[in-house]
C-alpha cells in the first residue's frame, strides 16, 4: 500500500521518536436559522428552493464521504472564534468529513456566526459549551489571529483540550495555534512542534521543528494555510488509515507528481488596472466551500476588494460538506457594481444553481462583452461552456467534467489562462489559481509575498 507521501509530493514529514498512541500509530506519513438545524442534518441534506426537479451537470463530481466499515463514526471537534483563519478551518472540516468523520464546528464566541481573519463569515454548528461533556477522537485547532488567542482564552476549550491530552486521544493545531494556544495550556511539553514561521520564536527552541507537518505522539502540528491539506490528511490517516487517506487525497486532486505544470497561459494580455481590483464571487447552495473561502482569502491578502454574493434568497448559505457561509450581499445588490473579475466556484449542485441565476448570467455576458476578466473552477467551467463563454478559448476543469468543454480543453495543467479567461481543476488546485490571479493583477512579487504568508511553496520564477 502506498503511503501518504506518494499521494502528495511535499517536503518529507518529520516525526519525533516518542511512541505513538494506538490511535496515532498509523501516522506514518513520509436568513436561514442554521442554529436551529441539527448539525448532522445540516451536513447531509440540501435545502431546495423550489419543488421542481433540478438538472445537474453530468457526469457528477464525487462529493459523498468515503465509505468506511460500520463502526461508530470518529468524532472530531473543530473550534472557531473571531479571527480564525478561514482556509484552515474550512479545509480541515471538509477533508475530515469527506473521510467519514462526524465533525462538530463549535464557536467559542457568544454567537455562532463569526468573522474569520480574512473577512469571510462562517457559522458554527453549536456553541463550545455544548461540547464540554463529549468525548472526541480528535480535536483540531485552526490558526489565524486573533482567532488563536480567542481559542486560548476560552476556558471550556482549554478544559476539553487538557482532557484530550491527558487521556491520550488525538489533538492538533496549525499556524499560530500551537504557540498561542497549546503552549500556554502546557500541552507542548516534550513534544516536537511546528507552527507558522512568524511564531516559531515562541516555541521552546529544543522542541521547535521547521517541518510542514510534525507528529509527536498524539499531537500533530502544522505551519499555515498552505499546508492545511497535508495537515488534514495526516489527521485522516491517524483516524482512518492509509487506504482512506489515499482515496480522499485523490478526490481532493492532491498532486501525485510534479510533471504536470502549475499553469499554462495562451494569448497573453495584461490584467493590471489603475485602481483596487474588484472581484465578485457568486455563492449558491452546494457551492464548494474550500474554493469560495480559499479564493476570497488569498485575494484579500493581496489587497483585492472581494465581494461574495449569494444567488439564493438569503445571504446565509449551506455550502458543500455542511459548511455554512454568510455572503456579503445578495446578487441583485452586487449587480449594481462593475467588477474587474468574476469567478465562479465549483460544486456540482452549486454550479447548477449559479447557472440558473438570471442576474449572474447577465453579469457574465456583460463581463465578456466589455472585455473584462472572468473565470471558473472545478465544475463551473461547464457553466461558462453552456453560456457560450468558452468559444475559441482554452480551459481546464475538474476531471469529471472536462469532457463537457470544447475541443480546446487543456488536460494536465492545474491552472489555464487564455487572454482574460482563467480556469482550474478545483479543490486542492485553487491556491495556485488564486495566486495566478494575484500574479496577473499585481506581478510576481506580490504573488510570492502572499504565498510566503500562506506557507505555500511558490515557484521562484
Amino acid at each position: 500500500m502506498e503511503s501518504l507521501s506518494s499521494i502528495l509530493s511535499p517536503k518529507p514529514l518529520s516525526f519525533s521518536s516518542h511512541k505513538l498512541s494506538p490511535m496515532a500509530a498509523s501516522a506514518t506519513i513520509s436568513s436561514l436559522s442554521f442554529a436551529s438545524m441539527p448539525s448532522q442534518q445540516q451536513r447531509t441534506s440540501t435545502p431546495k428552493r423550489t419543488s421542481k426537479p433540478t438538472k445537474t451537470l453530468s457526469p457528477k463530481i464525487p462529493t459523498s464521504t468515503i465509505t468506511t466499515p460500520t463502526f461508530p463514526p470518529k468524532k472530531v471537534l473543530v473550534p472557531i472564534g473571531f479571527g480564525t483563519e478561514e482556509m484552515e478551518a474550512v479545509i480541515i472540516v471538509h477533508v475530515l468529513r469527506r473521510a467519514g468523520a462526524d465533525v462538530t464546528v463549535a464557536s467559542v464566541e457568544p454567537q455562532l456566526e463569526i468573522a474569520a481573519s480574512g473577512g469571510t463569515k462562517l457559522v458554527a454548528d453549536t456553541s463550545i459549551s455544548t461540547c464540554s461533556d463529549e468525548v472526541f477522537d480528535l480535536v483540531a485547532l485552526p490558526g489565524g489571529m486573533p482567532g488563536s488567542a480567542r481559542l486560548r482564552d476560552c476556558k471550556v476549550l482549554q478544559k476539553i483540550m487538557s482532557k484530550q491530552a491527558e487521556e491520550k486521544r488525538l489533538y492538533g493545531a496549525i499556524c499560530a495555534a500551537p504557540a498561542v494556544a497549546l503552549l500556554p495550556w502546557g500541552l507542548l511539553k516534550k513534544k516536537q512542534t511546528t507552527c507558522h514561521p512568524a511564531f516559531m520564536d515562541k516555541l521552546p527552541t529544543f522542541w521547535a521543528v521547521k517541518s510542514d507537518i510534525q507528529v509527536s505522539g498524539e499531537l500533530t502540528t502544522s505551519r499555515g494555510p498552505g499546508t492545511t491539506f497535508e495537515f488534514a490528511l495526516s489527521l485522516v490517516e491517524q483516524l482512518f488509515g492509509e487506504s482512506i487517506t489515499k482515496e480522499v487525497g485523490q478526490l481532493l486532486l492532491m498532486s501525485t507528481a510534479d510533471d504536470n505544470p502549475r499553469k499554462e497561459e495562451f494569448n497573453k494580455v495584461e490584467w493590471s488596472v489603475d485602481h483596487t481590483p474588484r472581484v465578485l464571487i457568486p455563492l449558491a447552495t452546494g457551492s464548494e466551500a474550500i474554493e469560495v473561502v480559499t479564493i476570497a482569502d488569498i485575494l484579500r491578502r493581496a489587497k483585492v476588494d472581494v465581494i461574495i454574493a449569494s444567488v439564493e434568497k438569503s445571504v446565509q448559505i449551506l455550502a458543500s460538506q455542511g459548511t455554512k457561509i454568510v455572503a456579503d450581499l445578495l446578487i441583485g445588490d452586487a449587480a449594481e457594481s462593475i467588477y474587474d473579475l468574476i469567478i465562479l466556484p465549483g460544486g456540482t449542485v452549486g454550479a447548477e444553481r449559479l447557472h440558473k441565476s438570471k442576474i449572474l448570467k447577465k453579469l457574465l455576458k456583460e463581463q465578456n462583452s466589455a472585455g473584462r476578466i472572468y473565470g471558473a473552477v472545478c465544475s463551473s467551467p461547464a457553466v461558462l461552456q453552456r453560456q457560450g463563454l468558452l468559444k475559441d478559448k482554452r480551459a481546464t476543469a475538474h476531471p469529471s467534467v472536462i469532457n463537457l468543454l470544447t475541443n480546446e480543453a487543456v488536460n494536465g495543467a492545474k491552472v489555464v489562462i487564455d487572454g482574460k479567461l482563467i480556469t482550474c481543476r478545483g479543490l486542492a488546485t485553487v491556491t495556485d489559481f488564486a495566486l495566478a490571479i494575484v500574479g496577473k493583477l499585481f506581478g510576481y512579487g506580490r504573488a510570492r509575498s502572499v504565498a510566503e504568508g500562506l506557507v505555500f511553496e511558490y515557484p521562484r520564477s
